[in-house]
């Protein structure tokens, strides 16, 4: 219970934060802390095959909307375990994969090691300041990070400028749409108090084309997910785990619409997101 009220004071300060005029820096360290302080809790599971398939399900497809080519060099932003990297790895010339949070970074290199994966390098970095230089990059990727950071705007940017032209810039994540109502960001700020909030897909087409970059390809997808490992895989504390069982229970039975639209299959309970993933070219 108090590490439950420790992350929402943290969210609040955050919120509270937002509105203020000339806290964007502050806000920005302050939710880097929060992401490498969960995320930190967090590494093991993203290697845990019982929990992870929400990271692993659509790897091969992702990979494959990508193209990569053997000529590529390529950079995962907000990276995790590495998991796109290293399926990455295989099909390019060479992977830099960068994250925040030194015990992803630990996690994902070990596994890289075990496979025997050589063209592939893990660094530590803020994904809204890169740390390298204009065109560096023929390939620029990030999967399900614009959610966390406090302004994916700032990361957009640097996305676009460190693509080469002729290059190509991949943001995959998952996509609020309004249009289904309630608030899934409420609910996945209990399981996950590093989330901050999903953008649309119209939104991060403003972003890229703000950025310099105009969209070539993009699909939406509706995932369902079981809910039981999905709070497992973020430590969700139990207390917590069982108010979002019971939301959703009662939104079946006729509650409040969350914006998680819970199914029950298999006798199991699950829930739906929307994934986007879109291709965008620098201008």
């Amino acid at each position: 219970m108090l590490k439950q009220k420790l992350w929402l004071s943290l969210r609040e300060r955050l919120d509270c934060m937002s509105l203020r005029s000339g806290g964007e820096d502050q806000l920005a360290h302050e939710q880097l802390a929060l992401n490498q302080q969960e995320f930190a809790r967090q590494a093991v599971t993203f290697e845990d095959a019982r929990l992870n398939t929400a990271f692993t399900m659509r790897l091969r497809e992702l990979v494959e909307f990508a193209a990569p080519r053997p000529e590529d060099v390529c950079l995962e932003v907000a990276c995790g375990t590495g998991l796109v990297s290293r399926e990455l790895a295989g099909h390019v010339r060479h992977v830099t994969a960068l994250d925040a949070t030194p015990e992803m970074l630990a996690t994902g290199k070990r596994q890289a090691d075990a496979e025997g994966l050589h063209r592939i390098v893990f660094q530590q970095g803020d994904a809204a300041r890169l740390p390298f230089l204009d065109d560096s990059f023929s390939l620029v990727l990030t999967r399900f990070s614009l959610h966390h950071v406090a302004s994916p705007e700032a990361v957009v940017r640097e996305l676009v400028r460190v693509c080469r032209p002729g290059g190509r810039i991949l943001v995959a994540d998952m996509v609020r749409r309004p249009e289904l109502g309630g608030d899934p960001d409420r609910i996945e700020r209990l399981r996950d108090p590093s989330h901050g909030t999903m953008l649309t897909v119209d939104r991060i087409t403003e972003l890229l084309a703000d950025a310099g970059a105009r969209i070539t390809a993009s699909e939406v997808i509706d995932v369902q997910r079981p809910l039981a490992p999905w709070l497992e895989q973020a430590g969700t504390p139990e207390e917590t785990a069982r108010q979002i069982e019971r939301e959703l229970s009662e939104e079946l039975d006729g509650g409040p619409v969350s914006g998680m639209r819970p199914v029950t299959l298999d006798g199991r309970l699950n829930y739906t997101q929307s994934w986007a993933q879109l291709i965008a070219i620098p201008d």
